[in-house]
């Protein structure tokens, strides 16, 4: 009676365990249907040979990426996504995505980059046009070492890259901030006998720095703003881009992608250009511009530009400042603009006199419709500081 009843228990487990496992088990397919789903926002699409699964890891293998426009994919290898739980509501939730190292050469060329990884991936069960849950979301991306080798020589170097994205309170919109850390590029490879030359002359035969960039993008609005996107080398300056637009919703990238995709679905090249060029412009008069910034805080730079100039010329690079400095209002008065000209004047001779830095910015006292700007710039291009607020400063407090 004993050994009976130990089988039939040991038989009822295996049964338990058998109509468990299907119930309990990751549905590969199903995770990459709704990825796709996900991506269909942004117009692409991603394929794979065969989809794995064991435990909490998904693999998809021999994976390619299309973006819409593209003339052909992209090749990803394999990529392995661990921790990958369902939700509840039908979608996953990842903890890494990890890619494959990158190892391409072509010619003389060869690019490599390594611990390629997106961490804290969401994909949603459901597509909801208008929310977040319409996008593929991730907490960050990381990248290791990247290298670029020319004729067996290092050309081209990062330590590693790192993009955070943060939900709003309420979903509102979206928080993102990206670094490129230790760039390293190796001018003396360039082959140009005049640029190598102005090189050596400039001391510059390597460039160091990093690149690195934060905003935000509200929904409801469309209202993108990249408050930073900062170009840092050491020994040259700093170039800051700041930019700030309302109206790119997701309605108005879906609009891109429907243009783009008829323009593809239509076998006459010239004439998908030009209806897409005129739903490019339909949808560009949904945009408004608030606000745009440029400046550059110099490190030596321009000094040795100056230097180097007058050098061409026979003269000193303080002569080449006072140079420029009489020929500035000689330029910009063909520009038939006399309030912003008698600012460039000003500001250029405050910069060359003690370079610090130099800000063109554009800050209207009102947000500016796009349709009001093209029509500016086609009827009446001297109004266009006015209209959109332009001031040009030097050696300000940054």
């Amino acid at each position: 009676m004993m050994r009976t009843s130990h089988f039939r228990t040991l038989l009822a487990g295996a049964a338990l365990a058998s109509l468990a496992s299907p119930a309990f088990a990751l549905d590969g397919a199903d995770l990459l249907a709704k990825l796709n789903a996900t991506y269909a926002t942004s117009g692409v699409t991603i394929s794979s040979s065969n989809v794995a699964t064991d435990g909490s890891t998904v693999t998809l293998e021999n994976a390619e990426l299309k973006a819409t426009g593209a003339e052909a994919p992209v090749k990803l290898g394999t990529i392995t996504m661990d921790g990958v739980e369902e939700d509840g509501d039908g979608g996953y939730t990842v903890e890494t995505v990890s890619f494959q190292d990158i190892n391409v050469t072509e010619a003389d060329a060869t690019v490599s980059a390594k611990d390629i990884a997106i961490n804290g991936v969401i994909i949603p069960g459901t597509v909801v046009p208008g929310t977040l849950e319409s996008l593929l979301m991730y907490e960050s991306a990381t990248a290791g070492p990247v290298s670029v080798t020319s004729k067996g020589k290092e050309v081209f170097s990062m330590s590693g890259m790192e993009a955070n994205i943060t939900r709003m309170d309420g979903d509102a919109g979206l928080e993102f901030d990206a670094t490129l850390s230790d760039l390293k590029a190796d001018l003396t490879s360039v082959e140009d006998p005049k640029a190598k030359d102005t090189l050596a002359k400039l001391n510059l035969q390597t460039l160091e720095g990093k690149v690195s960039m934060s905003g935000s993008w509200e929904l409801a609005s469309g209202k993108l703003a990249v408050d930073e996107y900062a170009f840092d080398f050491k020994d040259v300056g700093r170039l800051n881009l700041a930019l700030e637009f309302s109206g790119y919703t997701l309605d108005f990238l879906k609009g891109m992608q429907e243009a783009i995709k008829a323009a593809e679905a239509n076998p006459n090249k010239e004439e998908a250009n030009a209806a897409m060029g005129m739903s490019m412009m339909g949808l560009v008069q949904q945009l408004t511009f608030n606000s745009a910034s440029i400046s550059f805080e110099d490190a030596s730079i321009t000094r040795k530009l100056l230097d180097y100039a007058g050098s061409e010329q026979g003269v000193s690079g303080d002569q080449m400042a006072q140079s420029l400095k009489g020929l500035v209002p000689i330029m910009i008065a063909q520009l038939n603009m006399p309030d912003l000209q008698n600012q460039i004047a000003e500001a250029v001779n405050t910069y060359l006199d003690d370079p610090k830095s130099i800000t063109i910015s554009a800050e209207p006292k009102d947000p500016v419709p796009f349709p009001m700007i093209m029509g500016a710039a086609m009827g009446a291009p001297q109004t266009i500081p006015q209209v959109l607020g332009v001031t040009i400063t030097a050696n300000d407090e940054m």
